[in-house]
């Protein structure tokens, strides 16, 4: 397994806010073949009814263990809660009903995109499907859903074959009006 390193370029307490940079970032894109990615902690039979309603077919365990529940294992997951949810490779109309669906509970939606484009007038090159992710934490400032929080994060994942990645983040960021905190953390990939 690879990691891929997610710079913190937006943190938002309005959800809003936050899809419509989201929005800004998958506009400059390239996202033909992208799918997205989910991660959550669902606590809660009501947010557990609207998430399936998105993901009806979901792949989740209980958050003590496998053992103690799976969807691999044909288990209610209402009987299981707290959950965690991995669920991988899903169109990309999927994110913003998953969402909304959330309530107060924590996750992190990454978008698996085909690249970031070559922006000539930046000096910056394009940066392959290999290493090209945009992921929002939802009520969490972290990528694993550990630090809980009111707002809501968005972290670019940029790194090019030399592995630099500074320039990219700062233009990104200045795209939605956010700022590179300095802040990465290592994503499993």
């Amino acid at each position: 397994m690879s990691n891929s390193a997610a710079a913190a370029i937006l943190t938002t307490e309005d959800l809003a806010d936050a899809i419509c940079a989201v929005r800004t970032l998958l506009d400059i894109a390239d996202v033909r073949q992208g799918v997205v990615d989910f991660e959550a902690v669902i606590r809660s039979s009501d947010v557990l009814a609207h998430v399936r309603d998105v993901l009806p077919d979901l792949e989740w365990w209980a958050s003590t263990g496998k053992e103690h529940g799976s969807s691999e294992a044909g288990d209610d997951p209402a009987d299981c809660l707290p959950i965690r949810v991995f669920d991988w490779s899903r169109p990309l109309d999927r994110a913003e009903p998953f969402i909304a669906a959330l309530g107060p509970d924590l996750a992190a939606v990454r978008w698996d995109l085909d690249a970031w484009p070559a922006v000539p007038e930046a000096g910056l090159d394009e940066i392959s499907q290999k290493r090209a992710y945009l992921t929002l934490t939802v009520n969490s400032r972290d990528l694993y859903q550990e630090e809980p929080s009111q707002d809501h994060t968005i972290h670019v994942h940029v790194r090019d074959r030399n592995g630099e990645q500074t320039a990219r983040v700062h233009w990104l960021a200045d795209q939605v009006g956010g700022r590179f905190t300095g802040r990465v953390e290592l994503a499993p990939l």
